[in-house]
């Protein structure tokens, strides 16, 4: 497998992205407490407006980091632009129709969804400054593929309902393809591999089950 970019580049990348987006983080941090809040106090919008923030978090990072700052270093990142758009734009559908539902409870499920997104949003930036992934060169929460994926799978494990097949199938991609990274030295990456591995399969056998 091709490896894309350097460790010392795409730290390059997010110091130059995460310095030109600021605040943009502290937002992000209040749409995933939002989301999160909305998991346990359920109002009759509350798959809507999950589903709107997680259509904000997946567009912005397909269109302005994928587009914008990754691509012009590494042209295959338009590839992972056009997945995390498709995304975005899944969720934005479910925004209007609601196919997701989602729901806290006390649940293996919810247990390790929660975990998924402690990782997502506490995990990434610990593990990150453990390695020397400092900030600015540290990856963002809500506004960077990978730990946007993570938080997408701790929501997923989340749901009380079956949850349609394609809204799984680019996250299970991306944290697949997260092996490129870890393989340069983004071990917070790590992470994701195993929220794909762990979460997909847990997700596909609970809603086979809740079918039969």
């Amino acid at each position: 497998m091709k490896i894309p970019l350097t460790l010392e580049q795409l730290s390059a990348i997010f110091e130059a992205y995460n310095i030109a987006i600021w605040p943009m983080q502290v937002l992000a941090y209040v749409l995933g407490l939002v989301a999160v809040y909305f998991t346990w106090k359920r109002i009759r919008y509350s798959n809507s407006i999950i589903s709107a923030i997680l259509a904000v978090m997946w567009l912005w990072t397909g269109i302005v980091f994928c587009t914008f700052y990754w691509a012009p270093a590494y042209g295959a990142a338009y590839g992972f632009a056009v997945l995390l758009i498709g995304q975005g734009i899944l969720f934005s559908a479910n925004v209007f129709r609601p196919r997701l539902s989602f729901h806290l409870g006390s649940s293996v499920y919810s247990v390790i969804g929660v975990l998924f997104i402690l990782y997502a949003m506490v995990g990434y930036p610990v593990v990150g400054y453990i390695l020397g992934h400092i900030y600015p060169r540290a990856l963002p929460f809500g506004l960077a593929p990978c730990p946007t994926t993570v938080f997408t799978f701790g929501l997923f494990m989340l749901t009380d309902k079956k949850i349609p097949k394609p809204f799984l199938v680019i996250p299970l991609l991306l944290s697949i393809s997260a092996i490129v990274p870890v393989s340069i030295g983004i071990l917070e990456d790590i992470g994701l591999i195993i929220a794909g591995l762990v979460g997909t399969p847990m997700l596909l056998l609970r809603d086979r089950k809740s079918q039969g």
